[in-house]
Formats: structure tokens, sequence, C-alpha cells
């Protein structure tokens, strides 16, 4: 009867341990082998709130793991269950079990992209920033002036406020989190390029600077030309010339301007019609890049007071009225 029962209990016991050396090859097995993943590997997003064990399932009713409890007695034995960080991931292919929680534990969440062009308008970067599907959207429908209530900035007016670069981000991000990150870069770039601006320039202070720099921006994309461009505005409003630039009297227009300036437009005053008025018009034009930042604040010297477009993307400078009507003559008045 003894007999008997140490018999079966031996049986049970090695049967036991067979099966729970099974069990340890399976699950080291499992822990070693690549996911069941194509070629180009997977996107993965991990919600906000998401558990290992519910990131498991998820992922075996999606076929990419084979074996959803080994993957959370993975995560428990190495220690990382509770740590796993939301986001969007890059799951390449090749990728071990342990090799994922990793990679979830690392937060390294795919990057996206936005880049933000010098010389867009506020305007057109909202319209950037809308269009972009990794964005969280949560300033829509409302005003410019709610926005810069929103970043903390009420007091400012939001055009030229964001620095033109290419921001990467992961999915999610708010579109005020986006916008912040832009507007903290412009003011950081302005901070230091003030503190190390040259002398003697006809500036109150940064924000003149600042709407200086979108005028040249506008006004020209060769950087060779940008110093030369700052440096005839500059000398105009030393000698309280009227610095007579189109680009000011484009954005005064708004959605009037199709494309032509005509006399009439101007003539016609607007607070940024720099025909009509002198000194610098009441806010930036445009996004300024660190490039026009710095030419405003570093003009280069000259004697030259007036420029004109050559028809390739350079200008013609002139010291002269005179000159200036010569080379309009020649530049412009030619290929009408």
């Amino acid at each position: 009867m003894f007999r008997r029962l140490h018999r079966l209990l031996g049986i049970l016991i090695l049967s036991a341990s067979l099966v729970g050396g099974w069990y340890l090859w399976d699950f080291r097995a499992f822990s070693n082998r690549p996911l069941n993943l194509g070629p180009e590997g997977v996107v993965l997003e991990v919600a906000p709130g998401t558990t290992l064990r519910g990131l498991a399932h998820e992922m075996r009713e999606l076929e990419l793991l084979q074996n959803a409890r080994y993957f959370v007695w993975l995560g428990r034995l190495e220690g990382v269950a509770s740590r796993i960080r939301a986001g969007e991931y890059q799951v390449a292919a090749g990728i071990t079990p342990r090799m994922l929680l990793d990679l979830l534990v690392s937060g390294e969440v795919i990057q996206h992209e936005l880049t933000v062009l010098e010389g867009w308008t506020f305007r057109q970067l909202r319209e950037a920033i809308t269009r972009h599907d990794a964005l969280q959207q949560t300033l829509q429908d409302i005003s410019d002036e709610l926005v810069m209530t929103r970043l903390g900035k009420e007091s400012l007016h939001p055009e030229g406020q964001f620095a033109p670069d290419t921001y990467r981000f992961p999915r999610g991000t708010t579109d005020l989190e986006f916008l912040r990150r832009a507007q903290n870069t412009l003011e950081e770039w302005l901070r230091k390029e003030w503190a190390a601006r040259a002398e003697n320039l006809p500036y109150d202070d940064p924000y003149q600077a600042l709407i200086m720099a979108s005028i040249i921006e506008k006004e020209t994309g060769l950087a060779t030309e940008r110093g030369q461009i700052a440096g005839v505005f500059v000398r105009r409003l030393q000698k309280n010339m009227r610095l007579q630039t189109d680009p000011t009297v484009i954005y005064g227009m708004g959605e009037r301007y199709q494309g032509n300036i005509r006399r009439e437009d101007l003539v016609d005053d607007t607070p940024y019609n720099t025909y009509t008025r002198r000194g610098l018009p009441p806010t930036p034009i445009a996004l300024p890049g660190l490039a026009s930042i710095r030419a405003a604040l570093h003009p280069e010297a000259g004697t030259a007071l007036y420029f004109v477009a050559k028809g390739d993307g350079s200008h013609y400078f002139s010291d002269t009225n005179a000159e200036h009507q010569a080379a309009v003559k020649r530049y412009q008045l030619k290929r009408h």
C-alpha cells in the first residue's frame, strides 16, 4: 500500500518536474524568440494608463505575440511590469520579447517632425499645425489673441513670435505645447542676439529689432544680402527716411493682396504702409529666422540707401535716389 503511494508520488513529482522543466524551457525560448512581425516591423501605440497585461493581450489579439501570459511573467521577473511608458514605438523586425520590454521602458518613442519655415505668417503656422496628424488639437476655432493668452503672453501680438526651425516631437504633443516650445526658442534667440548687438542701432528694445528682422526676412532669400539690406534700413531709420518696403504694404493689405501691388496700394495709408509712415510698422510681419535677427542687430556698414530687385533673386544697391531711379528703370520697368 505504502509502496504504491510512494511510487505514485514519485511519478507525480517526476511528471511535475518534466512539465515544469518544459515550461521553463518554453518560457526561456519565448523570451528570446523574435516576435511574429513582418519584414517592415510594426508601429505599436501604447495608450496612457495601459498595463503590461492589457498590452500583452492586445498584442496577442493582433497576432504579434504568441503567449500573453509569458510576456507578463517576463515583465515581472525583469522588474519592469509597472514601468512601461506610453507612446508610439517603432518595433523592428527581429525584436524579441525581452528587447521589446527594454524598448517600452526606455520611452524611445517615434519622433514626428514639423518644419516651420522662415517668412511664414502666424496664420500659416497655425494652418500647418492643424494639418499635422501627430499633434493633438486643442486650439481650433479660437482667436489668435486667445492662443497668446493660453501661452501666458496675452500682451504680445502673435506675429513673429515663433522660431522657424524643424521640431521633433512624439505623437500626442498638443498644439499648445508645440507653440510654447517655438515661442521659447524665439525668446532665447532674441535674448542672446540682443545682448551681443552692435552699437548705435535705432531700436528702443528687442521687439523693434524683431520687427526689423521680419522685414529683412521677407525682402530677400539670399543669405549674402541680409546684412546689406539691414544696413540700408538702419541708415534710413537713422536719417528719418521712410523705409518704403513692399512686404510691409502687402502685410497691411491682408486678404486684399492678390499677387500685385498697385500704385494706389502704396498711397493707401495703413499702420503697415512704410511708404506713407515713418519708422517701423507696429508689429513683425512674418517669422524671422535666426540669420535675419542677427542681420538686424549686426547690419553691414556702407552708404547705400536704396535697393531694387534685379529679377534673379538679388538686388541692386544705390547711394542716391537718382542712381536708384536709373536702377528701377533698368531692372523693373523694362519687364513691364
